[in-house]
Formats: structure tokens, sequence, C-alpha cells
């Protein structure tokens, strides 16, 4: 199965091209340009370095959220588009699932976090079973601080693994200290997420956890600036 894999959630993304598991070819986004004229040139380079064509690819894996809208709607936008050209089903992955996948082995939990700025994260706290992860509960955009008291009251005394491209945005906290003494630690991973957002796809797709271009959405989780300054003016504030 040739899989091509995108993240566009913030300004840290990738594209990915996978045979199965097996990672052909992947480009970092490595500036501060639009990916509405960064991306596709991505991919055909990408796809270059393989010896394929978009035509060739049997699966589209996406990166549906958290993160940028502006970068989201770009990434689903083009997705969406090619998997109605070719006829392919396409497979939107949480980039926080994605880092979970990642998490080194020390708890039957992974807390899971990236940078939301505004003083607040994009987290989600998720539970190992047969190799894989799944959510315990639906993903937040919270500050650091309540993430760290969330998980303590869903933990239970679990021994949890932590895991982001942005481990200052927790370890700064001064609850962190009760985790640490618990031999608790973020692993940093790199921000390139778009091979495992590939990997987690194929598995889906085996299982035929798969959607259209009809039906793929994104997940923001936190409204946009536009939709929350208009809601305020209508109430006068």
């Amino acid at each position: 199965m040739l899989i091509l894999g995108i993240d566009t959630c913030d300004a840290r993304g990738s594209v990915a091209l996978l045979r199965d598991e097996t990672v052909l070819a992947v480009m970092e986004h490595e500036s501060s340009g639009d990916y509405s004229a960064w991306l596709l040139p991505a991919v055909y380079q990408i796809l270059a370095a393989a010896k394929a064509k978009l035509p060739e690819v049997d699966l589209f894996a996406v990166a549906g959220g958290p993160g940028s809208f502006t970068g989201l709607r770009v990434g689903l936008t083009s997705v969406k588009a090619w998997a109605e050209v070719y006829g392919r089903p396409i497979v939107p992955v949480s980039r926080l699932e994605a880092l979970a996948q990642q998490a080194a082995v020390g708890g039957p939990l992974v807390g899971a976090f990236v940078d939301a700025r505004r003083e607040q994260i994009f987290a989600g706290l998720y539970r190992r079973s047969d190799g894989q992860v799944e959510p315990v509960a639906e993903a937040a955009v919270l500050s650091a601080a309540d993430f760290l008291d969330a998980v303590e009251k869903e933990a239970a005394g679990e021994r949890v693994a932590w895991v982001s491209v942005d481990p200052d945005c927790l370890t700064r906290e001064p609850g962190w200290a009760g985790r640490v003494a618990r031999g608790e630690s973020v692993l940093a991973v790199e921000a390139i997420l778009a091979p495992a957002i590939g990997q987690i796809a194929m598995r889906r797709a085996q299982a035929n956890q798969v959607v259209d271009a009809l039906t793929l959405d994104a997940n923001y989780v936190r409204r946009s600036d536009a939709e929350i300054f208009w809601k305020g003016a209508a109430h006068g504030k």
C-alpha cells in the first residue's frame, strides 16, 4: 500500500511517502512560508524521490488536528481534492495520537501535548492497548496546570508516560514536580509526524476505518479568533 502522510497542523509540518509502514521519503516544512504554496511542491518532490506519481497513492493519511485553522484547512482541502479525483480513501489521524504512539515505555497511560499558544496546550490522555493507544477522553485545549490536575484525577495513581514536541510547556509548571517525584519525565520527540501519521493510517485502513472526501473533517478543538471576536461583539463586549 502506497501511503501519503500529511501534517499541516502548525508551522512544523511535514509530508511523507510510505510503502506500508516503511518510510520512502519525507520532507519537513522548515520555513514560515504558507502551506498553500509549500504543500503541493513538497508532495511532488517526495513522490519524485520515490519514483512514484500521485495517482499511484492508495491511501491519504492526514493530521486532522488539533492545530492551526489555516494550516489544517490547507492539508484537509488538498487531501479531499486528491481523494475525490483519484477515488482513494482517507484516514484522518490526531496529531496527539501520533505523538502518544511514540511515547517511551513507562506506564499504562500516555499524556501527549503540544503548545497551543495563549499560555495553553493541546493535550490528550491515552491508554496503551495491544501496542496501540486509545484515547481516555476527548482532546482538549487548556492550561498546562489544568492538564496536570486532570491527569492526576484520571490516572488515579497509575504511572504516566509523557511525550511532546514542546516539553517545556509542562515541565516549567510548579505542579510538574509531583510527577517527577514519581519518576516520570517528558520524552521530547521530533516534530516530523507525517511518517507516524501514515503508519497509524495504514493499520486503520486494514481495519476498514476510512472516510471519504465528503465525511473528512477537522478537529480544531479551539474556536477560531474570528468566532470568538464575533460573538464578543454581538454581546457588546
